[in-house]
């Protein structure tokens, strides 16, 4: 349900847009004196990405880069000349690894010969991409056999990563990022608030004396981030890390414009923070219940994710999966046993000691 005010802000499921309609593709909205929104296309079913421009004396700073696409070139293209109006970007800040915030930033900071800046958890995490050999090794092949997957359809994983959109442009170097950064543009003053969980180092742009927080994927409207477990850490929390951080978000305050990496920028952080939250401790609860029997990764899948649309997407729901079943093992609510090559997952008896990966050992 959405409603509109007397401003003309957009209400819907407790959060008020004050823009209800975001600009088109391409084209770019002000959303505070000397910043600027970006609205950058997507060829997924998530259509966009939003990216900021801070303006900085006499020239921008970029916050995200889009995919590592011709079209987004081309977009940027245009932007230099109609929205930048021919002045420099000063810097690059990326605000975590993923394709679509990092793909053109070598091409960016190439042209400009501007500096990059962005976590160290974040560098580090884009310069270990998809693996680049045609066939999987065999820990790729294990760790989605065991979750349930055929050998087809786990042979068929390994294009799906391998595109060129999954490959940012990168750099050489970059300008270290850590928690409470103090960055100055354009006589604004932003924190970095870093999060963790949906990427190693995520860092937000909270600037306090103008209300503005650039959540980037950390904090998004409508839309929850991908909580994920992969094979390049099999045994890791990311969810644990993801609830945490949410709670280290409450110091900012629930007055601020929260500008976000997709859908449109909103007002009352704390209430969706709670939403956040509450669909993830709902998405451990029907877990719980339905591994009263031994469930494989694929049939927790199914509990959660009712709709599918095609590999990718089946990809990223069992790595959200299997965030959530890691959570559990890592509380003591869950075990997991092996049988038949499958791993296999059900409650844990009262008094099961917590897992601990290093017992592997």
């Amino acid at each position: 349900m959405s409603e509109l005010d007397a401003q003309g802000h957009q209400w819907r499921d407790g959060l008020r847009y004050p823009w209800p309609q975001a600009p088109a593709n391409g084209q770019v909205q002000e959303v505070a004196e000397g910043v600027l929104w970006l609205r950058m296309p997507l060829p997924f079913g998530l259509d966009h990405i939003n990216l900021y421009l801070l303006r900085h004396g006499d020239g921008w700073v970029a916050v995200d880069t889009g995919l590592n696409s011709d079209q987004c070139r081309e977009v940027w293209e245009r932007v230099f000349v109609e929205v930048l109006a021919g002045l420099p970007l000063k810097a690059v800040i990326c605000t975590h690894f993923h394709s679509d915030h990092t793909g053109v930033v070598g091409w960016l900071a190439e042209r400009f010969r501007c500096p990059v800046l962005m976590t160290h958890g974040e560098f580090e995490a884009m310069h270990h991409g998809p693996p680049e050999a045609a066939a999987p090794d065999w820990a790729f092949v294990d760790f989605y056999q065991k979750a349930g997957f055929s050998t087809e359809q786990t042979l068929a994983i390994l294009p799906l990563i391998q595109g060129e959109h999954f490959r940012p442009q990168r750099v050489a170097g970059f300008t270290r990022l850590t928690q409470g950064s103090q960055l100055t543009i354009g006589g604004r003053r932003w924190q970095v608030v870093m999060g963790n969980g949906h990427s190693p180092e995520h860092a937000c742009l909270y600037a306090p004396d103008d209300g503005l927080l650039i959540s980037g994927d950390q904090v998004l409207p409508r839309i929850t981030s991908t909580i994920a477990v992969y094979v390049t850490e099999p045994h890791a929390n990311p969810l644990r890390d993801w609830l945490d951080s949410i709670e280290r978000l409450r110091v900012i305050p629930d007055s601020v414009l929260v500008l976000p990496a997709h859908e449109r920028p909103f007002f009352n952080l704390h209430l969706r923070l709670d939403q956040l939250r509450d669909h993830h401790l709902n998405h451990l609860q029907q877990l719980l219940v339905a591994c009263q029997e031994p469930r494989t990764a694929l049939e927790m899948m199914a509990v959660l994710f009712k709709k599918l649309s095609g590999r990718f997407d089946e990809l990223m729901a069992l790595g959200e999966t299997l965030a959530h079943a890691n959570y559990l093992m890592a509380e003591g609510a869950l075990v997991r046993e092996e049988q038949g090559g499958l791993h296999r997952y059900r409650q844990a008896p009262t008094g099961v000691v917590k897992f601990d990966p290093l017992e592997l050992f």
